[in-house]
């Protein structure tokens, strides 16, 4: 079958690689427009781009999907599937032309964690187990007849960069086998089965990021881990910006949430409803990422202080 590919960022290489390893005809790739990066503020591809152009595919970086000129040129490729893995929201007339259809991959078990940040909210919200779906693509969001899902466990210290990691090789294998089901005519379409207690994965903002410590330390400990690498949860002290990547639960504890003690040396932890969180690897504002006893022994750091929540 003659394919267009659409896709962004790391996650979705994987998959464009497991296609053209698989030796599928994969006719174009569309990707983001190149964008200013770094100091210098020089224009860089995105990771699928560097990776199609490595390859010799034909690449596509539209700024408006809507573009008469766009569509025509995808008409004009004569695609019989689309491929989308990790890309923006597509109009009608873009993904409902190719006879077989546009297929997307999403890093969950649909219909739980429809939305932009499912590797995320799995974390967070405690969940043991996720997934990958692929789907064919309608007009709202995640909603479309699965095809294939496969899972896998979320471990104890698992953070969004290590299950990201492994989605996207999950991810990969799927979108292969879907295809090839979809060639084949063996595909199956199961509608999602929707309720109101399903959890979502909406877009994570800035402020979804500040920890409150007045929760108990094992919320607080799974938000961190769902946001690490990025965007990373944070705190502010003394009005400025206090990353936080790694932690562990201590004993507990009847201190204010908040409170920070540092024994100056080795040792930083905070307060939270129910127990001491450790501070193993923070990152003060303007600094690199370090373990507590690394920060201590360069930087002044207040012995006993109250972090807002």
């Amino acid at each position: 079958m003659r394919i267009i590919f659409y896709g962004t960022p790391d996650f979705a290489v994987a998959s464009l690689d497991a296609l053209v390893q698989a030796g599928a005809d994969v006719v174009a790739v569309v990707t983001a427009v190149d964008k200013p990066q770094g100091r210098g503020r020089q224009l860089k591809p995105s990771a699928v781009k560097a990776y199609a152009m490595s390859k010799g595919l034909e690449i596509l970086q539209p700024s408006n999907l809507k573009s008469e000129d766009f569509q025509a040129h995808l008409e004009r490729l004569k695609p019989e599937l689309q491929v989308v893995v990790a890309f923006r929201m597509m109009p009608e007339k873009v993904w409902n032309f190719p006879p077989k259809g546009t297929v997307n991959l999403h890093a969950s078990l649909l219909p739980a964690y429809r939305g932009a940040a499912p590797i995320n909210w799995a974390i967070i919200n405690g969940e043991k187990e996720t997934g990958v779906s692929t789907f064919f693509l309608q007009h709202e969001i995640d909603t479309g007849h699965i095809i294939y899902q496969d899972a896998v466990l979320i471990e104890a210290q698992e953070t969004a960069g290590s299950l990201h990691d492994k989605l996207m090789t999950l991810g990969a294998r799927l979108i292969v086998q879907t295809v090839h089901a979809i060639e084949e005519g063996t595909a199956p379409q199961l509608p999602q089965q929707f309720t109101e207690d399903l959890p979502l994965a909406p877009k994570i903002y800035k402020e979804d990021c500040f920890i409150d410590w007045k929760l108990p330390a094992e919320e607080i400990e799974r938000r961190i881990r769902g946001l690490y690498p990025y965007p990373t949860a944070y705190t502010t002290m003394d009005g400025k910006t206090l990353k936080i990547h790694r932690v562990a639960i201590g004993d507990p504890c009847e201190a204010r949430p908040g409170t920070l003690h540092c024994d100056g040396k080795t040792s930083i932890h905070v307060a939270c409803a129910d127990r001491w969180l450790h501070l193993l690897e923070i990152q003060l504002e303007g600094k690199r990422s370090m373990d507590a006893a690394s920060l201590l022994r360069g930087n002044p750091f207040p012995s006993q202080s109250l972090l807002p929540s």
